[in-house]
């Protein structure tokens, strides 16, 4: 079938199979590899994306689910590292081994939209569920407080 979908701003027209993954057409069909397989069944949080937003696990929404909603990929964000969540990332030293850090980053970019000043426990509980094999989820909590405040290390 073919879809039209809009991802970081650019329309798309892919053919694919109505059950394919967006996780599958973001990586093999428009070659966004920024979004990372990790479970597969939605448990990691490593496929995490925004659809209209809001965080999506990439690895379980079917393309024909999409619609016209807008989706966005780590590679939304300026590859000069600007973005406040990057540049606190950077300078806390968050990513270890970064399998994660693209869900990471997406899911607290749309926490950020929707709550420009999270305390803890809004932070917590946006982030539940995008494991960190690494465990650098002080560092994680850090940064976001840090791209909230936009204030420096």
């Amino acid at each position: 079938m073919t879809y039209t979908i809009t991802v970081n701003r650019e329309r798309h027209t892919v053919d694919v199979p109505e059950r394919m993954p967006l996780l599958w057409v973001l990586r093999d069909t428009l070659g966004l590899k920024g979004t990372k397989f990790g479970c597969g069944i939605a448990q990691c949080g490593a496929c995490t994306v925004l659809i209209d937003g809001r965080p999506a696990r990439s690895c379980q929404v079917q393309i024909s689910a999409v619609g016209a909603r807008p989706v966005l990929t780590i590679e939304s964000l300026p590859q000069e590292a600007t973005h406040p969540l990057q540049q606190a990332w950077m300078e806390l030293d968050v990513p270890q081994c970064g399998y994660c850090q693209a869900g990471q980053i997406m899911t607290a970019s749309a926490l950020l939209t929707q709550t420009p000043n999270p305390t803890d426990e809004q932070i917590d509980t946006a982030m539940n569920g995008v494991v960190c094999r690494c465990g650098t989820y002080v560092r994680i909590k850090q940064a976001i407080k840090q791209a909230a405040s936009g204030r420096k290390g």
